[in-house]
């Protein structure tokens, strides 16, 4: 390239072979009387320690022409990249593209990286979650999306966070379409509400309605449950379309009618509470969950025309256990037969009085007659 053919008016673009590298700057053999300077600064839009981290001898570089003084040709590299790289940005802003970039520095308030030229990362754009120590991050590679850009003002924000939302979206819909009604899997508690818990299931959150905790009433959830607790819930339902998932964790749970079989047997004296009252008899809670019926003809040992004209809710009673069926869940209940119980006591207790009196009464006899005799 002769010296004629080279315009080096400031703004224009030129092509040079690198000739030195200094420690502050290199040397440009652009075809000129003189070599072109490419001082550190004009290196790259990022810091730079040493020239030689950026190019080395016998590059071919397009550079653009800062300003000629006293015939030495200042040079710039970073305005050439700059500008390839704001074409290439806008482009992926416009496509809202994920691309890789390493991160330069950890500055506060976030990360700078190398987008071609200088790009930031905000500490609230790094992570779905706080960090407090980004030091890890220098060097790194990550996936990004353009936040923000305005070459005007030189900026170009971008997001790691986005990709990682994008990430728990997809993993979430994938875990949504997996679940059925009636699995039983392992979660984490992960809040504590007035009308439940929120379960996290592996990517998403279920909620265990309050009355879906116990078999027995629950007053306050944190009597049951706390954040962190690992339980195991059964999937009542899922709806896709809110992202909502019911859970279960009293149906992982031991009914109060499990092993009922071997804690009752018939003839057991239980007491209980009457809970409800029918026609055909009466219901009397005796474990948490678990009631027994009393059926109007095993109320009392007379008979009666309806149960209230013994018995009242909320009264508590006393029966003998006739039979049990844990497989349907069903216990039958008889007072009458207690009362049976109790009067063929008394009887015999009776009886056993008047033979204990009438020994007593012959010894006296007895006696009397042998110190006649004497």
């Amino acid at each position: 390239m002769s010296e004629e053919n080279i315009d080096l008016e400031a703004g224009n673009n030129i092509t040079g072979t690198v000739v030195k590298v200094e420690d502050k700057q290199v040397f440009v053999d652009i075809g000129y009387k003189s070599e072109g300077v490419i001082p550190i600064s004009e290196l790259s839009n990022l810091h730079v320690e040493s020239a030689e981290d950026i190019v080395k001898e016998g590059d071919e570089l397009t550079l653009q022409v800062k300003k000629v003084e006293d015939e030495e040709v200042v040079l710039s590299k970073k305005l050439v990249d700059a500008e390839k790289a704001w074409e290439d940005l806008f482009v992926k802003y416009e496509n809202n593209e994920t691309f890789e970039t390493t991160v330069k520095e950890v500055v506060k308030g976030g990360l700078v990286v190398d987008v071609g030229l200088r790009g930031f990362i905000p500490a609230s754009l790094v992570e779905t979650y706080f960090v407090e120590d980004f030091a890890d991050y220098q060097d790194q590679t990550l996936q990004v999306k353009i936040a923000d850009l305005d070459q005007e003002q030189n900026r170009v924000i971008l997001s790691h966070r986005a990709i990682k939302e994008e990430e728990q979206i997809k993993e979430r819909q994938d875990l949504l379409q997996s679940l059925e009604a009636g699995q039983v899997i392992e979660g984490t508690v992960q809040r504590i509400t007035s009308f439940g818990a929120f379960v996290d299931v592996g990517g998403a959150d279920g909620l265990v309605h309050i009355s879906e905790l116990a078999h027995n009433h629950v007053e306050k959830v944190s009597d049951v449950l706390s954040e962190g607790d690992k339980i195991n819930v059964e999937i009542l339902s899922v709806d896709l379309d809110s992202e909502r998932i019911s859970l279960s964790y009293k149906n992982t749970l031991p009914g109060p009618w499990t092993g009922i079989g071997e804690r009752l047997q018939a003839g057991d004296h239980v007491t209980g509470v009457v809970k409800r009252i029918v026609t055909f008899g009466a219901f009397v809670e005796i474990e948490d969950g678990v009631e027994g019926l009393v059926h109007i003809s095993q109320i009392a040992n007379r008979h009666i025309g309806t149960p209230e004209e013994v018995l009242s809710a909320g009264e508590e009673v006393t029966a003998k256990v006739l039979s049990v069926d844990e497989e349907q869940e069903r216990i039958s209940l008889s007072m009458k037969e207690l009362e049976q119980e109790k009067e063929q006591g008394d009887i015999e207790q009776y009886e056993k009085d008047e033979d204990d009196s009438s020994f007593q009464l012959g010894d006296i006899i007895g006696d009397k007659l042998d110190k006649y005799k004497d």
